[in-house]
């Protein structure tokens, strides 16, 4: 793979650039419609015309490169991810997948090589929803599913989406313009990191994505009776803390039992949280996640029954408000194995896996076939500064894009 060597120094380069980007000077953090939205747009811009790309921003702030094909009327292959972070994050969740496509059509342009279809590079402009709470907007903008009420999302300042917008020299009203056709879509490819360990455990540099797992998410409220920690009796409580507990631990149990299934509860509020009185409220968030939905509904089916049951014996009431709900989006079975032969092709043993976060691919899946190469990622850190890849393992991650994309011209 020493021809995607050089190659790799320049996508470890190009990130590095990228991470000196952000609105807060002891950290990254790059948000929507920012400054440094703008300048991230900025540089891969030029990067895509270094690269031979025709380049373009889109009425919702995505940035585009073209590729052209010499066959009138191709059809346009997508790749990218995004260019926008948490607070406090890693210089390669998105940026990766966006710098890596650009190095690889560079590479394309300097051999001549030609495709049957465009290859179209996009750097998406919101995956995280960091600043205005809703996730995925770059990539929803294209699909068409983008909502009216959305121009009244306020940022942790009030600015609104739509006031933001006007501010970059957008404007909310003409988003529509950035949806595509999904008539001349041949598929979307993602390269990302990992953002778990298994790669790291198995000793694989990269991975292909059989599907992103569906999510569903709710806020669990428990009500007991609140009552002073030294006179009331044990056997007469009604502590929600307590029955709280025993839900969690059978959130844990339930999801340990059935593979494919991760179930989390990751916030919890206790009121009034005096440490001598018997809670009388708790509330926890509850996320179950599969890449099979009808493994995950039937999870979260046992999950609640034991939750009904435990409050019954407590007596304590239980309230449940669901949230968020996202289904699994299965990976293109052709664009699957596209990748799984161009890791073949470059001497890795492949490894199929499923991914537990969401992507702009899930975005994506509606209106075209989908594909993900994951990247392993030290610790199977990500969402935090600590965030590390090997340059060898990118090095890997273009050799697999490469040759899947000059096996699908065969296709």
């Amino acid at each position: 793979m020493s021809e995607f060597a050089e190659l790799a120094t320049q996508v470890m380069a190009r990130c590095e650039i990228l991470g000196t980007l952000s609105q807060n000077p002891n950290c990254l953090d790059r948000r929507y419609l920012s400054e440094q939205h703008r300048l991230a747009n900025q540089l891969a811009s030029g990067w895509m015309i270094e690269a031979g790309m025709t380049t373009w921003q889109d009425a919702v702030g995505n940035i585009w490169g073209r590729y052209t094909s010499t066959v009138p009327n191709a059809p346009r292959l997508i790749l990218g991810s995004h260019l926008d972070t948490v607070p406090n994050g890693g210089k390669y969740d998105g940026m990766l997948g966006v710098i890596a496509a650009i190095s690889m059509v560079a590479m394309f342009d300097g051999l001549q090589r030609k495709f049957p279809f465009h290859i179209d590079i996009v750097g998406f402009c919101d995956e995280e929803g960091t600043r205005f709470g809703t996730t995925l907007l770059g990539s929803r903008a294209l699909t068409g599913n983008w909502q009216d009420s959305w121009r009244h999302l306020k940022d942790e300042n009030g600015m609104s989406l739509a006031e933001a917008m006007e501010q970059f020299g957008l404007h909310f009203d003409e988003v529509s313009s950035a949806s595509i056709s999904p008539t001349d879509i041949l598929g979307y490819l993602e390269l990302h990191i990992e953002q778990g360990p298994v790669l790291e455990q198995e000793n694989l540099p990269v991975g292909v994505v059989s599907a992103i797992a569906g999510a569903k998410r709710f806020t669990i409220t428990i009500e007991g009776m609140a009552g002073h920690a030294g006179t009331v009796p044990m056997s007469m409580r009604y502590d929600a803390l307590a029955a709280s507990a025993e839900m969690i631990l059978a959130v844990e149990r339930t999801s340990h039992q059935r593979p494919g299934v991760v179930a989390t509860v990751g916030k919890i509020d206790n009121m009034p949280n005096g440490v001598n009185v018997i809670s009388g409220k708790t509330r926890f968030s509850l996320d179950v996640r599969s890449e099979d939905d009808a493994l995950r509904d039937a999870a979260l089916a046992e999950i609640m029954q034991q939750f009904g049951e435990i409050g019954a014996k407590r007596n304590v009431k239980l309230s449940v408000e669901q949230t968020h709900a996202a289904p699994a989006v299965q990976c293109d079975e052709d664009l699957k194995q596209a990748l799984v032969r161009g890791v073949e092709l470059s001497d890795i043993k492949p490894r199929i896996l499923a991914s537990g976060a969401g992507h702009d691919a899930m975005a994506m899946a509606d209106i075209c076939p989908v594909a993900m190469l994951f990247t392993r990622c030290k610790g199977g850190i990500s969402h935090h500064p600590g965030e590390s890849i090997k340059e060898s393992d990118v090095e890997a991650s273009l050799s697999v894009l490469f040759k899947s994309i000059e096996n699908l011209q065969h296709v």
